[in-house]
């Protein structure tokens, strides 16, 4: 696995599954007895007009899209998640077959960036 194939991976398996799972957890909560919450997003959901539901979709595609570039600015070393002089360094591989691949090596593409 490239950083590409990662990469149309997480797009694919994190981001398109996570806002189907979304929608599908908003219109029909699962469970016997869902938490409150959820009922009551579920219902104010299910109230609004075919149009409005569309464009809270896209703000659901839009919310977690921008969580996984954030995610992988970590993973890229380009956000910041520790507050001492010294930092250290995230390092991202992929091993299969005896074959290693560094996914975040820092002196190619920025994953983020191909995201």
């Amino acid at each position: 696995m490239n950083k590409q194939e990662f990469i149309d991976a997480i797009k694919l398996v994190v981001i398109s599954d996570s806002v189907k799972s979304i929608e599908s957890y908003l219109l029909k909560p699962p469970g016997r007895e869902p938490q409150k919450q959820i009922v009551e997003l579920s219902n104010w959901v299910n109230n609004l007009k075919p149009e409005d539901k569309d464009m809270m979709m896209k703000i659901v595609k839009e919310s977690v899209e921008t969580s996984v570039f954030g995610f992988l600015c970590v993973l890229d070393g380009i956000r910041a998640i520790e507050d001492s002089k010294i930092k250290g360094r995230l390092i991202l591989s992929y091993e299969k077959q005896g074959n290693l691949v560094l996914l975040n090596d820092p002196d190619e593409d920025y994953l983020h960036e191909l995201l």
